[in-house]
């Protein structure tokens, strides 16, 4: 699929980055050659030096041959525009970064309606929606939802003295029958899809699937659940902050944010009245103290540095506050924050990735389902997808033991209406079920590429 990319400073890089390994014709954008010139030094892209608003620049770059336009330049308007007239000139689908709140709060739908926007991406404010999931299952390392809620899949740190340490599979299913799968397991560089057989380790970092209403009564009959998070503290007054306290105090949660600049602690204060806004420079660990780092719940650094939200972060686990999460772009310093046990990261540039090339596949898939969600597990080296499933898939009333799975996938929920289903292998696919399948190889862009077909 042939596909333009408007605007190539981080977001879009990382976009182009997930959507190169997809197979498709990527087309980049940008006004400044410099950047360009970086581009083409790292991926295999055609580049196009103009503007996105510019009829005779998107022309140039064939926009009218493009299955699909993406404008992540760092304007809203902009970006808006440019999908206007990329539509006028022919594009099929577009996609644009609206991060403002008022754009988001007020009037997106009719904006998406009026340009013709097929989809509208707030990096920000899908972030906050990720760390509120967290919150609210602190044992949880990261939490993914499907099927609107409700099903979830949770990624948690085995601690040492675990009780599932030295525990297999079909034994910890024996002690604890109830309605969940561990469908993935991360052991230092190696993640497996593991079978009844698979013994745990402590320190593994495990991938659990199991209904909303399930997640929390296992974690306690398991001895992972931590107290939920009440009092949190988050560190900059960024726009993820924003959209994370306003989930959380409407939540009934304490805030406390910090943030260096007087006149966006003032913004703040008037923003989110409910919250307690300290201008201070948390790089000062005495602010920090003084603040009570030492007895809040949860601490969030969210500041634009990345190296300042681990530092921040590690402190915080030192001062053993009970959950951490750090704000980090650059995927390089991952396995910094690995090596100093800050498990908890969010990414907007992942994030959005992510949802991008959830997008593109399933643009691409006509036969027989569709991709519903996308995430990234395990540090980006294993799927999860969620599939609705049409009346002409072929997988569809065949018994689950039945169906010749490629090796590195595997069902981990079927959802029907509102029951969720953790399927055996008498279990089959029914026509406008949701299945959700986990992947450690090729990208699955339909339900019918996880059969092996040698």
């Amino acid at each position: 699929m042939k596909i333009l990319v408007v605007g190539c400073g981080k977001i879009g890089c990382a976009i182009i980055e997930s959507l190169l390994p997809e197979g498709h014709d990527i087309v980049a954008m940008d006004n400044n050659p410099d950047i360009l010139s970086e581009i083409t030094n790292v991926y295999d892209v055609m580049t196009i030096c103009g503007s996105g608003t510019d009829a005779d620049a998107l022309r140039e770059a064939q926009v009218g041959k493009c299955e699909l336009m993406i404008a992540v330049t760092n304007s809203d308007e902009f970006n808006m525009l440019s999908c206007f007239l990329s539509r006028r000139l022919g594009v099929k689908h577009t996609i644009a970064r609206i991060r403002t709140p008022e754009y988001n709060d007020k009037s997106l739908d009719f904006l998406k309606r009026e340009l013709d926007i097929s989809l509208a991406i707030n990096p920000e404010r899908y972030v906050a929606g990720e760390l509120f999931n967290i919150l609210k299952l602190p044992g949880a390392v990261k939490v993914e939802t499907f099927s609107r809620g409700n099903f979830e899949m949770i990624e948690l740190r085995l601690k040492e003295n675990s009780p599932l340490d030295g525990m297999s599979l079909l034994e910890l299913k024996k002690r604890h029958p109830d309605n969940f799968l561990v469908c993935a397991v991360e052991r230092g560089d190696e993640v497996y899809i593991p079978d009844g057989n698979f013994v745990l380790k402590s320190g593994d970092k495990i991938g659990m699937t199991a209904s909303s209403t399930e997640i929390q009564r296992l974690l306690k009959k398991l001895g992972l659940m931590q107290k939920q998070a009440r009092n949190i503290m988050i560190i900059g007054a960024t726009r993820t902050t924003y959209y994370l306290a306003r989930l959380l105090l409407a939540a009934g949660n304490s805030v406390k944010i910090i943030d260096n600049e007087k006149d966006r602690c003032s913004e703040f204060s008037a923003l989110l009245p409910g919250a307690v806004i300290i201008n201070g420079d948390a790089a000062h660990q005495d602010l920090l103290l003084e603040e009570g780092i030492k007895n809040i719940d949860a601490f969030v650094a969210l500041t634009g540095m990345d190296e300042e939200n681990i530092l921040l972060s590690y402190f915080a686990t030192i001062q053993n506050v009970p959950k951490v999460i750090t704000k980090i772009n650059r995927s390089e310093f991952l396995m910094t924050a690995k090596r100093l046990r800050i498990d908890s990261v969010a990414s907007p540039r992942k994030t959005v990735a992510e949802v991008v090339v959830r997008y593109a596949r399933a643009l691409e898939n006509s036969i027989g389902s569709k991709v519903e969600t996308l995430y990234q597990l395990m540090n980006g080296n294993t799927e999860a997808l969620e599939f609705k499933v049409a009346d002409d898939c072929k997988l569809v009333n065949i018994p689950l033991k039945e169906l010749p799975t490629k090796r590195n996938v595997l069902i981990a929920g079927i959802i029907r209406g509102r029951k969720t289903i953790i399927p055996s292998g008498d279990d089959m696919i029914l026509p406008d079920d949701r299945v959700v399948v986990i992947s450690t190889g090729k990208p699955l862009s339909d339900l019918q590429d996880i059969l092996d077909k040698r």
